[in-house]
């Protein structure tokens, strides 16, 4: 993580791609390493897939583990866990307590750490331009239809913008990555919180639906004029445009690595189920990206498969972390490890 900026694109891009590719050819990430080994299935969120992609064959060749994942959105891979279709699932919303008692036993570990960019598609303007939560939430609301609006304007003074009609695209299946965006609007914007709330849907008042994260950037690139929210890892490797966001010290940050890991600084007491909050952290932490976001694995906590699945995660939250950086996944700080170690304890035969 401690690569220059540029080189850290440079790799990401050419990572991220590499990664996609393999979900595009089928759905599902299946290892190219030794499969003598168990063989683990897995399903849920789109956010963590391209750093799962990664893994696969690290893990493959590591153990002989024949890892299998169905990028099928958070919502998706929370229900094929509790209908333990797959040994383990993967969301970046946290369980409720209605889904924990749905699981039947499942214990949530934090695994990754990134956040949830903003990508526009506005020809001829400058990348990061600048964006606030209160304006976010107006244009999400269908209040600010134009990207010469003033407010957008105020917040990017000497830069010309156009009078383009903004098209807002949002994901329609259960997701994670929504969760996590209205999480934020929720904290920023009294009005969205009352009207429309947090959760991995919600019922969006304007906006084109698209499907999982690949659905959103499809929307992105097509439609001149559109903005919408996908993790960072997938604005990278299409080439996205995304805003930089003002935190609540007043500074206007990017999705990057810096910003996530001082976001994941502000919280070092998770609640009792393992769950971490980073979104709009305190003014304290200056560098801090306001959209960042844990991801979380959810897995029985008795299982035939509980040793390779323990192998599998403990290595994910240590060694695998060390793919992360080039996807812009931060390496999970301390105090999270020490949760997901205890966690990953929890899962037996």
């Amino acid at each position: 993580m401690h690569n220059p900026a540029g080189l850290v694109r440079i790799l990401g891009v050419v990572a991220v791609a590499a990664a996609l590719a393999v979900l595009a050819s089928g759905g599902a990430v299946a290892s190219s390493g030794r499969t003598t080994g168990a063989t683990l299935s897995g399903a849920g969120s789109t956010f963590v897939a391209p750093l799962v992609a990664q893994w696969t064959p690290a893990v493959a060749a590591a153990f002989g583990t024949d890892v299998r994942y169905n990028p099928i959105g958070s919502g998706a891979g929370i229900s094929a866990i509790t209908g333990r279709s797959v040994d383990f699932g993967a969301s970046d919303a946290p369980l409720s307590p209605a889904q924990f008692a749905a699981c039947n036993g499942c214990v949530q570990i934090p695994w990754a750490l990134s956040a949830t960019s903003v990508p526009y598609n506005l020809p001829g303007v400058k990348n990061l331009l600048h964006m606030d939560g209160p304006t976010l939430a107006k244009i999400y609301q269908g209040q600010i239809t134009r990207w010469n609006d003033p407010a957008i304007q105020k917040l990017n003074p000497g830069v010309a913008l156009p009078g383009t009609a903004i098209t807002v695209a949002h994901r329609s299946d259960d997701s994670g990555t929504t969760y996590n965006f209205t999480d934020y609007l929720s904290s920023v914007s009294p009005e969205w919180n009352q009207k429309y709330g947090t959760g991995v849907n919600v019922t969006w008042p304007v906006g084109v639906p698209g499907r999982g994260s690949g659905g959103m950037v499809s929307i992105i690139t097509s439609t001149e004029g559109a903005v919408g929210y996908v993790d960072a890892a997938y604005s990278l490797a299409n080439h996205l445009k995304y805003f930089a966001m003002r935190n609540r010290s007043g500074a206007f940050t990017a999705p990057g690595l810096k910003g996530i890991l001082a976001a994941a600084s502000s919280d070092f007491h998770p609640t009792t189920d393992n769950v971490f909050s980073i979104v709009n952290p305190p003014a304290a932490f200056k560098l801090a990206y306001p959209i960042s976001t844990y991801t979380y694995v959810i897995v029985p906590v008795k299982t035939p498969k509980a040793s390779d699945l323990r192998q599998f995660i403990f290595w994910a939250v240590t060694k695998g972390q060390t793919y992360g950086p080039p996807l812009l996944f931060a390496p999970i700080p301390r105090s999270a490890l020490v949760v997901a170690e205890k966690a990953i304890a929890q899962i037996k035969s």
